[in-house]
């Protein structure tokens, strides 16, 4: 199970992370975001991160252009698709070389069918809570609903995860749940990580003869 972190901005803040080893490190640039990077991230800081760690940046109905040039200005591996971008934009992007995490906002009215047409040009779907913002509301969607999903595409489940709950996630080894997304729940402000908490959820994950680095 990986683990991706999400809404990073404050690079004392991601330094720590870093430490800690997590498979993805997100950064939002969605104005309207609470979590939203603004003006002043760090550039070389992000461009140092080791290579086994994959940047991601969260965008939500932008331009293709827009999309492109962040991510070549901060050395991304993922644009994640935050919002109710069409396949052609999926399509478009894979084109031109991004690899996309596609999300989706979920409640118990889902339709998985229609995620069918974004599986040629996705590498990752991303399941979240439905609610009043393009994601990070810190609410959980009923996880049991991902059984209607035809388990085709490997995907990340976000929404509402920490602690608390990290473990119901055992009840769902048998889909291709390929990591978790952790944003509010593991916060100490919006932007700023409770580094212990997410050390801890990734050591469950972690295999027993790997370290996390201190």
């Amino acid at each position: 199970m990986k683990v991706k972190v999400c809404g990073m901005r404050d690079s004392g803040n991601i330094q720590a992370l870093i430490s800690v080893a997590p498979d993805f490190i997100g950064f939002i640039f969605y104005d309207k975001s609470p979590r939203f990077v603004g003006e002043d991230l760090d550039e070389n800081l992000l461009k140092a991160i080791p290579q086994r760690i994959k940047k991601v940046g969260v965008f939500v109905n932008t331009s293709p252009d827009f999309i492109l040039r962040t991510m070549k200005k901060y050395n991304l591996q993922y644009a994640q698709l935050h919002g109710t971008e069409t396949p052609d934009v999926c399509r478009n992007l894979r084109n031109r070389g991004v690899s996309i995490i596609k999300a989706f906002s979920v409640d118990d009215s889902f339709n998985f069918s229609m995620v069918n047409n974004y599986k040629p040009s996705c590498d990752f779907f991303l399941f979240d809570a439905k609610g009043e913002s393009y994601g990070g509301n810190g609410t959980a969607f009923d996880w049991k609903i991902l059984n209607r999903y035809d388990n085709d595409k490997p995907f990340f489940i976000s929404g509402g995860i920490g602690l608390n709950n990290i473990d119901e996630l055992e009840n769902l080894k048998h889909l291709k749940v390929y990591g978790v997304d952790l944003n509010s729940k593991v916060e100490l402000e919006p932007g700023v990580k409770d580094i212990e908490q997410i050390r801890a959820i990734i050591q469950k994950f972690k295999p027993e003869d790997e370290e996390v680095i201190a």
